[in-house]
């Protein structure tokens, strides 16, 4: 019997052994699940039968939550159970991905270490048939060869020696093969993982980790981690892994799903990410969009314009509105945020009308003392709480002078006619209305509004001139100011405007909306300005982030590296760390190739070797005829088993013509709005919606130099071709745009 038989034989054995061990963990855990749901039903019936069942029996309060704490521990035990139960379940097919032999420093024994999804322990002799793939030890799986290697336990540094790496390839419940690697994770499966098929939701890749991924996965000391990566290097999976790296650790840390918020680009894509954490055994974090964010703080108080709204008009009238983009580039940048820091600093000294409090005839404080009490306020409360303040030091002052002015009042009324039997009841409701009046006048200058702010900046041409003084502005300033007075007096406003008035309204009121959140993930980065990231030090001060981003998939804007120093000063943590991912793996490495010279060889690529056929340009001279090559390009990608087709148009007023005309022709679903989901099958959809997600196939729509001019162009096409994993085949009608 050859070595490697002998090898096959060991492995079995090992994989039967530890299937054999989940089986009967389940089994128990099945009869557990039984038992605990019997005595969550009978003390529930014992509480309702001997407790009582109204507020006011306060002797018998004590009993009731003696009942309540039993209950909310066994409700725990039984939740527990359950999710041992559910990763259990999900590791019988395949229970391991990986093994290391470790021999640490200064024992004699080499031990033997399975990596798999989840910790399987035997609760009697605490041996591990299989390590967590976060477990502190498991990184030197993701990080060394064979050799020398060492890893951070809670004790300290353990050093020692890695004498074996080896890869298994085990599908349902069975051994298809393994082999020994020295370097990182091996080709051979990477491969294989790749070349498989997209899904209609993301996937973990605990088993294809980089080591260069695993770093930032593990690292825990940076309070500011941020990943620039090209498309397809992974970052958003390798965020979603670190947050799940987090959580297993929470114990330590006091972290749970509920402390982490992932800001996504968009609803679309908050749904296709969505199921990696319950795959990998944890609850599902908080998902939101800066959209969404501005939507809840903002009130409603204006029509406001959606991202996607914006981007369709911003992409589809490019080359006629520059105003427009001048306007967004201004109204994101360093230079309006100092104009409304500005404006804050200004209304706070010189806009705020103090009047003098007179009550019952006396004058209680001057104005001057009101405005010297609110400039002398030295505390770091936001405008609104210290102009608070200063209405409560009033109404202290005027409590105690109530009562006197209600006897004037019932004295004043007992010597009129027509009220003898009523006195006491009219006089207070005369008394009423003169409090009513009398806070309606303190209103008017402890009241700030950021939305009046807003619009006053905008309408007196003479104010935006004295706050932008000696700052640099767009040569059409004055066009960008008429827009948006007219737009605001209609009651509307741009997408661009939400961060301003946002930022604005946190100035001047502050938020406590998320200070619940420690762990902050911030996707897509290039697509926020400067002035959204002060918006995010504001709402999550005391978070950690991890910022990931692509320079190169901005999309209405250019976009340099300096963005993440930009980042790094006004988030401003102790510790910040920059990485950068350059390895692309999601398109094979003749989509790759053509991808880089779209952008014209402006990026630091290394292409992972996975090949396949090169991309094709698809020229007609008829709609129909163009229309009849997708069609037949759809009917292809299906008869090859391909489960994921993408024809992505540049907006979604193409993407709406081209379901039109193939609906009933071909088996095809439109997606254009945050409440449709990604599925298998043939989609439509438009380049700005497409970002961070990922198909088998991509069909890229009207390819024509009419269509594809520009340099915002020249972005939209890259972002939409490094979409594909297998096949990328481009179509247009006219002159081919310049590729």
């Amino acid at each position: 019997m050859s070595d490697y038989q002998i090898q096959l034989r060991e492995e079995q054995d090992n994989l039967a052994k530890t299937l054999s061990f989940l089986r009967k963990e389940i089994e128990n855990m099945l009869g557990a699940l039984s038992r605990q749901k019997s005595d969550l039903v009978s003390l529930r019936k014992d509480m309702w039968e001997n407790t009582v069942h109204f507020s006011n029996d306060f002797a018998r309060l004590t009993e009731i939550n003696h009942y309540l704490a039993e209950l909310d521990s066994q409700s725990a035990n039984y939740g527990n159970t359950l999710q041992r139960l559910k990763k259990y379940r999900k590791m019988l097919p395949s229970p391991y991905f990986g093994r290391f032999d470790f021999q640490e420093d200064g024992w004699p024994d080499t031990e033997k270490l399975y990596i798999g999804l989840h910790n399987v322990v035997d609760s009697k002799t605490s041996s591990f048939y299989v390590y967590d793939w976060r477990a502190p030890i498991s990184s030197i799986y993701y990080k060394y060869e064979p050799g020398k290697a060492s890893y951070q336990a809670p004790a300290g540094i353990i050093s020692g020696e890695v004498k074996l790496k080896r890869q298994y390839k085990i599908q349902d419940a069975r051994l298809q093969y393994f082999f020994d690697c020295r370097v990182g994770i091996n080709d051979e499966i990477l491969q294989e993982v790749l070349r498989g098929k997209a899904s209609a939701k993301m996937r973990y890749i605990v088993e294809t980790i980089q080591k260069e991924q695993d770093a930032i996965i593990r690292d825990t000391e940076s309070e500011l981690l941020i990943v620039q990566g090209v498309a397809g290097s992974g970052k958003t999976s390798v965020a979603l892994h670190r947050i799940a790296f987090l959580l297993y650790n929470g114990l330590k840390t006091n972290l749970k799903s509920n402390n982490i918020l992932i800001l996504s680009p968009n609803n679309i894509f908050s749904k296709y990410i969505s199921s990696v954490l319950p795959e990998l055994g944890e609850e599902n974090t908080l998902q939101t969009t800066f959209e969404d964010i501005a939507l809840k703080l903002l009130d409603g108080r204006l029509k406001t314009e959606s991202r996607n709204q914006q981007l369709e008009s911003v992409i589809s009238a490019q080359n006629q509105d520059s105003l427009r983009m001048e306007a967004i580039a201004f109204k994101g940048s360093g230079v309006f945020a100092r104009i409304l820091d500005r404006l804050i600093s200004h209304y706070e000294n010189s806009m705020i009308e103090f009047e003098d409090i007179y009550f019952d005839g006396k004058i209680l404080m001057t104005r001057q003392q009101l405005k010297n009490l609110f400039l002398k306020d030295k505390t770091i409360m936001p405008i609104a709480k210290r102009l608070k303040r200063i209405e409560n030091i009033i109404l202290e002052r005027v409590q105690p002078l109530r009562k006197k002015r209600l006897k004037k009042i019932e004295d004043f009324i007992a010597q009129a006619d027509g009220h003898e039997l009523e006195i006491k009841p009219f006089s207070r409701l005369l008394s009423i209305k003169k409090s009513r009046s009398f806070i309606n006048r303190i209103h008017r200058f402890t009241e700030v509004d950021y939305l009046s702010l807003y619009r006053a900046l905008f309408l007196n041409g003479e104010l935006f001139a004295r706050l932008a003084a000696g700052l640099q502005l767009p040569d059409i300033i004055g066009e960008i100011i008429t827009m948006t007075k007219d737009n605001l007096a209609g009651g509307t406003a741009y997408y661009e405007d939400c961060a301003p008035l946002l930022y604005l309204k946190l100035r001047l009121e502050g938020s406590a909306a998320f200070s619940g959140i420690s762990q902050v993930v911030i996707d897509e980065a290039q697509d926020y300005d400067l002035i959204h990231y002060k918006i995010f030090k504001f709402l999550f001060g005391e978070a950690r982030f991890t910022v990931l981003g692509d320079i190169h998939q901005a999309i209405e804007k250019d976009v340099s590296l300096a963005l993440f120093d930009h980042i790094i000063d006004i988030l401003d943590k102790k510790k910040s760390v920059k990485v950068f991912l350059n390895k692309g793996y999601r398109s094979s490495y003749e989509i790759s190739n053509f991808n880089q010279k779209i952008l014209g060889g402006r990026q630091n690529f290394v292409p992972f070797e996975r090949h396949e056929t090169e991309p094709v340009v698809v020229s007609k001279d008829t709609l129909d005829k163009y229309d009849g090559a997708i069609i037949r390009e759809i009917a292809e990608a299906t008869d090859k088993g391909y489960e994921s087709v993408a024809f992505i148009c540049k907006t979604a007023a193409e993407a709406k013509k081209l379901y039109t005309r193939l609906k009933d022709k071909v088996d095809i679903k439109l997606v254009v709005s945050g409440s449709d989901e990604i599925e298998k099958g043939t989609i439509v959809i438009p380049s700005y919606l497409a970002k961070g997600l990922e198909f088998d196939v991509v069909l890229a729509g009207n390819v024509s130099s009419d269509n594809f001019n520009s340099a915002l162009d020249r972005k939209l096409l890259y972002i939409i071709c490094t979409r594909a994993l297998h096949r990328l085949a481009l179509f247009h009608t006219g002159k081919k745009a310049p590729l």
